[in-house]
């Protein structure tokens, strides 16, 4: 796969996520096979660059390319300076956000609000092409709401701009997280445009992401919410669409070493203050599942110091040794997997789709 000049290792993305995709979980994901990531959303209003949010988030130092920065807002000649700004900071490629649900987000006319006019969306794409000398990718849902579904002429729309790539989240903006993914429209999408199309939605195992790029045709997939806690999840899906094998869960001592690694990385770059409090969700998310895991996360966030934290990890881990503790992976279908299994086979209605995916 391939984003304007760059040759990606693999077609797996790493979805950008507010609070969560920072440089050094961005970094960890490439690690562990992931071969794109994007990074959080930087808005785009001048005044906002200076502060210390967005400096870290346009933090690229020692990244691995190509260093790939969202930006969102409502305005084409802002976008466009955003996308000047940041490809003078580093940038690679410029990935617009017309897919945020985000009240705070919809409320200022950006994110997926954009959807509901097809002309300002035509309008930012020209802008933000013509201005800078690099890639620039879409990312969008499939409309404003069940009723409006208009991600086909959004797509039609992107391409003729000069949109490099293309990411649909399978749901509407209404619809936020919640209902079945529309692979089905994702599939229109892709055979309705030349441009590489990533599907987004759901995709939370192997087996998923084998089942969705079959059924949509897409050419890469882009996971977001399922790495959060289990960034090991792109070498399996890296491994099972290469093989059709499943690789082994992680051992309790590789994921103790992710995780250690991970909290330095992390530390680092935010400062010690932040870094303690910014760790919680991350490592509540690694524990979440595991033998003790709620308990050890009450007592992980109750740590005053990056070292007590850490030493908390290892007590945790140590004990999930002694007992034989190993990672669990949640390989079986996820909560409503009957519906996406269902939406996947009439997405592509061949026969031997709705085999597969019923086998």
């Amino acid at each position: 796969m391939r984003i304007g000049p760059y040759a990606l290792p693999n077609n797996l993305a790493v979805a950008p996520m507010a609070g969560v995709t920072d440089r050094p979980f961005r970094q960890l994901c490439k690690r562990l096979g992931a071969g794109y990531a994007v990074s959080e959303m930087v808005a785009s209003h001048p005044a906002l660059r200076g502060t210390a949010k967005s400096m870290r988030r346009i933090d690229h130092d020692g990244e691995v390319a190509p260093i790939a920065v969202q930006i969102a807002g409502a305005d084409p000649a802002t976008m466009a300076d955003a996308a000047r700004y940041n490809v003078d900071r580093g940038a690679q490629i410029i990935d617009i956000n017309m897919g945020c649900p985000a009240k705070k987000v919809c409320n200022v006319a950006a994110g997926s609000a954009l959807l509901s006019d097809e002309t300002r969306v035509a309008a930012i794409l020209d802008a933000v092409v013509r201005a800078v000398d690099a890639p620039v990718t879409l990312k969008i849902r499939t409309g404003p709401a069940p009723a409006q579904r208009n991600a086909v002429r959004v797509a039609r729309i992107a391409e003729a701009a000069g949109i490099a790539a293309l990411s649909v989240h399978g749901r509407t903006r209404a619809c936020a997280f919640t209902g079945a993914v529309e692979y089905a429209t994702i599939a229109q999408v892709k055979r309705a445009v030349g441009i590489p199309v990533i599907a987004n939605g759901d995709i939370d195992s192997p087996d998923r992401a084998k089942a969705v790029l079959d059924a949509t045709g897409a050419d890469g997939l882009m996971i977001g919410r399922a790495a959060q806690g289990r960034p090991w999840i792109f070498r399996e899906i890296a491994h099972y669409l290469a093989t059709g094998e499943r690789l082994p869960p992680p051992a309790v001592e590789e994921v103790r070493g992710l995780i250690v690694a991970h909290l330095h990385d992390h530390y680092a770059f935010h400062g010690a203050e932040t870094g303690m409090r910014t760790a919680r969700k991350h490592v509540g998310w690694y524990v979440e599942g595991l033998d003790g895991g709620e308990a050890f996360r009450r007592a992980f966030n109750a740590c005053e110091s990056t070292a007590a934290q850490l030493a908390a990890l290892h007590g945790f881990f140590d004990r999930l040794a002694a007992i034989g503790e190993r990672i669990i992976e949640a390989n079986a279908p996820a909560e409503g997997a009957a519906d996406t299994r269902a939406e996947l086979a009439r997405a592509q209605p061949r026969p031997w789709v709705g085999e597969a995916l019923a086998a």
